[in-house]
């Protein structure tokens, strides 16, 4: 991919402590223009870290980074003036009124007043009744969308989420996925880290994973589901077995639940035919009362991902 397809490039980037720690190592990923893309990962992996980097906050030991061309490094300010970021933590002014706030932070990035943009920008964020409302007198679900008004203030192309809905309710959490998805069609290019796995599952076009520094994989959702997920018959069997039925060795059968499941694991194999495993169940006299199909969600794969390097 090159620079006027990606939103963002990151090219063999590292960074290193004065401790010694190696908070990334050799990190290379293209973000493409228009696309949400999560990125995963366990606490202290480097997800806020690399964040930081794109967003000229921390700068790199080793590497490069691009904004929609603009090297963050030595091109700063048209980097920055494309990038809007939410951070974890709610830092804002607190007595400062919400409008005042948000107008303040379009200042920042040399932008000329406008008005319409801002009530636009609230009316998004269900902040118009709280315009003139002081920033301490809100609730911390208010607050973050506050943060969210202050990032979008200056129409960035790129929008950083980091841990947006940590600490929120669940109706605030639904809120902040339909304006993503309404700030996509628009063209933004959104990346957010979370914790909350069936966040990335519902919301993402990519997915990326960090643990220890290291960026282990990169793929589309889907073909990652599809690519590393696995597919399950479980049957429930009328009396338990003491061990798999004998004759069906090539089906790689597993007894579970004291021996009263049966379960048959086939990941993405094509051309399966299940009928034909149920026709020999039936042929050896296996009785089954109930039947179902599981598919693995990204939350196992990412956990399967991070346990098998530790």
């Amino acid at each position: 991919m090159n620079d006027v397809q990606a939103a963002i490039s990151i090219r063999g980037v590292g960074k290193r402590y004065a401790s010694g720690h190696s908070a990334l190592r050799d990190v290379n990923l293209e973000i493409r223009k228009g696309e949400i893309f999560a990125l995963l990962g366990p606490n202290g992996a480097g997800k806020t870290t690399l964040i930081n980097i794109v967003c000229g906050i921390v700068t790199a030991t080793e590497g490069r980074v691009f904004a929609d061309g603009h090297d963050v490094a030595r091109d700063y300010r048209a980097a920055r003036s494309m990038i809007g970021l939410v951070p974890q933590e709610l830092a804002t002014d607190n007595f400062e009124s919400v409008w005042d706030t948000v107008s303040f932070s379009r200042g920042l990035f040399g932008r000329a007043p406008c008005p319409r943009h801002i009530e636009s920008v609230l009316a998004d964020l269900s902040l118009t009744d709280k315009r003139n409302s002081r920033i301490l007198t809100l609730s911390g679900g208010m607050k973050r969308r506050v943060m969210i008004a202050k990032a979008l203030a200056h129409e960035p192309r790129i929008l950083f989420l980091d841990e947006p809905t940590a600490g929120v309710d669940v109706e605030l959490r639904r809120d902040m996925w339909a304006l993503v998805r309404r700030l996509r069609d628009r063209g933004v290019t959104i990346i957010l880290t979370t914790h909350y796995i069936e966040e990335a599952e519902e919301m993402a076009d990519r997915i990326g994973v960090i643990d220890r520094g290291s960026l282990i994989l990169v793929e589309d959702k889907v073909t990652l589901i599809e690519k590393l997920g696995k597919k399950q018959l479980i049957m429930q069997l009328c009396r338990p077995l003491p061990e798999p039925p004998p004759g069906l060795d090539d089906w790689g059968l597993e007894l579970r639940a004291g021996g009263t499941e049966l379960v048959f694991t086939y990941g993405n194999r094509p051309n399966i035919d299940l009928s034909a495993l149920v026709r020999r169940l039936g042929e050896l006299s296996i009785e089954f009362s109930d039947m179902r199909t599981h598919q693995s969600s990204l939350e196992e794969i990412f956990v399967g991902l991070v346990s098998r390097r530790t």
